[in-house]
């Protein structure tokens, strides 16, 4: 099964020109693991790098979304393709590329490991659930992101954190009643000015990981969640609205693959 991705007024998307100094590339690359014996190693590397396992989504307002020494992602060499799987060894549901639906770079938060298996946050599997990939150092690049995002919904705040400390807080619109917006664990797949899209996005638009399993009755378009412009207060289909002034801050710093926690 090839999953769909489609684009909605909730929906936003990638720029490939913006900033993104959250995003270090590891040099350990390709050279330095030719020289690790077996896959064991990468593995091993991948679990003292990533975040420890929990719950999908956090049971406190402060539950912060990457520790301190940053969160692996993992991006698909260009030209290499990998299969996505719904656990390890398990049912194949599609093939990845080097880029996203709407052309940006696809960077995948690593969140889990199984052997030589990565557990991976993509807009490819349901709210909730991660695809697993093969570790393959020869088709994967790997970095990491020391930001995280986290929307408190019950605040209508967006927290910005950075080595475990909180540096930046922002008003958020976010789903009205029947079109709430979903909790969970994200990450922001692209980046795009809004105007390419529509008046209605506002300047800037970051899509998320996330879909929207209750779309306004009626609604033909995708379900695809995102942070972009609109009013403040409960008042959207599930996406989170901001100032121009947050977003165009966001589109400079949040780089691709950063992990978004969304609770009430």
């Amino acid at each position: 099964m090839i999953v769909r991705v489609l684009i909605n007024p909730c929906d936003c998307v990638a720029d490939g020109g913006c900033i993104r100094p959250g995003l270090e590339p590891l040099h350990v690359a390709l050279a330095d693991f030719l020289a690790v014996a077996t896959l064991f190693a990468l593995t091993a590397m991948l679990v003292h790098l990533a975040s420890p396992t929990g719950p999908m989504a956090p049971r406190g307002h402060a539950s912060r979304p990457v520790d301190s020494g940053g969160a692996v992602v993992a991006s698909v060499k260009p030209g290499w393709r990998v299969a996505l799987h719904s656990r390890p060894n398990g049912q194949s549901v599609g093939v990845l590329g080097s880029r996203t639906v709407y052309g940006g770079r696809l960077t995948l938060p690593v969140v889990r490991t199984r052997g030589d298996w990565l557990g991976v946050l993509t807009a490819a599997m349901p709210n909730g659930r991660l695809g697993w990939v093969k570790a393959n150092p020869v088709a994967l690049a790997f970095g990491r992101v020391r930001m995280g995002l986290e929307a408190d919904l019950s605040q209508q705040q967006l927290r910005v954190w950075v080595h475990g400390r909180i540096v930046r807080r922002l008003r958020v619109g976010i789903g009205r009643p029947g079109t709430s917006t979903p909790t969970g664990r994200f990450s922001i797949t692209d980046k795009m000015p809004g105007a390419s899209l529509g008046p209605y996005y506002g300047c800037c638009l970051l899509a998320l990981s996330g879909n929207q399993p209750h779309p306004p009755q009626g609604w033909t378009g995708g379900a695809r969640l995102a942070i972009h412009g609109g009013a403040y207060g409960a008042v959207s289909a599930g996406c989170l609205h901001a100032s121009a002034r947050d977003l165009h801050y966001l589109m400079r710093v949040v780089p691709l693959g950063t992990r978004i926690v969304i609770h009430a």
